[in-house]
């Protein structure tokens, strides 16, 4: 069966982690059959990692706050989490289905393919974003 997307609440979720003024900094895209809807969201990262479990799949949009003593700005990851024991036929399928996420998810400095707990690690992915950044005028200290 070919999968779906609930655009308008997979869209309604992305907004609420764009907003500025919202505590909510991560939103997952999971599997409800063969669509793809929202998921969990929260205020801190931590509870976004305890989602990526060994036995699913997800994406997952996500708000770092970048930055040096001069100037903060969000920064937005995508991030398409695929557990250990995920079968192949999910994890090839997972490519695919990834474009019509990208069809409600559409502004995002650096887009990561994770399978391994350690590339989830916080200071990882904001590492990742500030080389994706470019330039970076943080104060050097030698």
């Amino acid at each position: 069966m070919a999968t779906k997307i609930d655009k308008e609440a997979c869209r309604a979720a992305y907004n609420l982690v764009r907003d500025d003024g919202s505590a909510v900094i991560w939103v997952t895209f999971k599997y409800d059959g063969s669509t793809i809807v929202p998921g969990e969201q929260g205020a801190e990262y931590q509870h976004f990692i305890q989602q990526c479990t060994d036995d699913i799949r997800l994406f997952a949009f996500v708000r770092f706050t970048t930055g040096d003593a001069m100037s903060k700005r969000s920064k937005f990851a995508l991030i398409t989490w695929i557990g250990e024991n995920v079968s192949g036929l999910q994890r090839a399928k997972t490519g695919t289905d990834k474009t019509l996420v990208k069809e409600v998810v559409q502004n995002f400095a650096k887009e990561f393919v994770i399978s391994d707990r350690k590339e989830l690690e916080e200071d990882f992915i904001k590492n990742e974003l500030k080389k994706a950044g470019g330039a970076n005028y943080d104060a050097q200290t030698e």
